[in-house]
């Protein structure tokens, strides 16, 4: 089922991932009552992967498309990533009159506080509606919520066979076993929607290749 944009409150942007934790964080801002507008996400310099997730232009497109929401992808490096975040910030204010920017983060404060710094430079407030909830059950929450995603890096403790595969209870449970954190937080992992309410219908993932570089594993796309 579809999670209607309905209840208008504020209207947002979401810095969006394209993974569970800015998707459950989006759906809870609207449970709460407010618009979103438009997705932001910052790219690498030829705009063709992200840098939070490395997801492909063409997948976080789908994403958006299935949630008829503008998408604006900035490429950037990552010397001038803040810089260009606010600028990003500034103009999406004035297109979109938003008030608030949604952010993702459970309990980092270094990533509250920038998040904070940044919306306090484009003169929006900073949401974030998962702060401070117990990680395992906020993963229990997207599940129980429908969001289905799929694990696209990973630290080498992990290792590559776990690239490609679907987070489920169990896997989470046998993450845990391994000392991994539930939600991944820590960077242990990250994650692609592949479908959730907020999508008309599921995305296509395109063709991909596992690689390690550096001792961390990610989804190589093909196509």
């Amino acid at each position: 089922m579809v999670l209607r944009f309905n209840s208008l409150k504020n209207k947002i942007l979401c810095s969006w991932s394209g993974g569970k934790d800015s998707c459950y964080a989006l759906i809870k801002a609207i449970q709460l009552g407010y618009e979103p507008k438009v997705l932001l996400n910052m790219m690498n310099e030829n705009g063709e992967i992200s840098r939070s997730h490395g997801l492909t232009l063409a997948i976080l497109k789908q994403q958006a498309i299935q949630m008829k929401l503008p998408l604006i992808a900035i490429p950037t490096t990552w010397n001038d990533y803040e810089s260009n975040f606010i600028d990003a910030l500034k103009n999406i204010k004035e297109k979109y009159n938003i008030d608030c920017a949604v952010f993702g983060d459970i309990d980092l404060q270094p990533h509250r506080d920038w998040e904070e710094k940044v919306c306090k430079e484009a003169n929006i407030k900073a949401l974030l509606p998962l702060w401070k909830q117990n990680r395992k059950e906020l993963i229990l929450e997207m599940f129980d919520s429908n969001i289905e995603s799929m694990i696209v890096s990973c630290n080498t403790t992990m290792g590559e066979k776990y690239l490609g595969k679907i987070l489920t209870k169990p896997l989470v449970e046998e993450l845990e076993d391994m000392g991994i954190d539930a939600c991944g937080e820590n960077g242990e992992f990250h994650t692609v929607v592949v479908n959730c309410p907020l999508f008309e219908k599921e995305i296509t993932l395109p063709t991909f290749e596992l690689q390690t570089i550096n001792d961390y594993c990610f989804i190589n796309w093909k196509n």
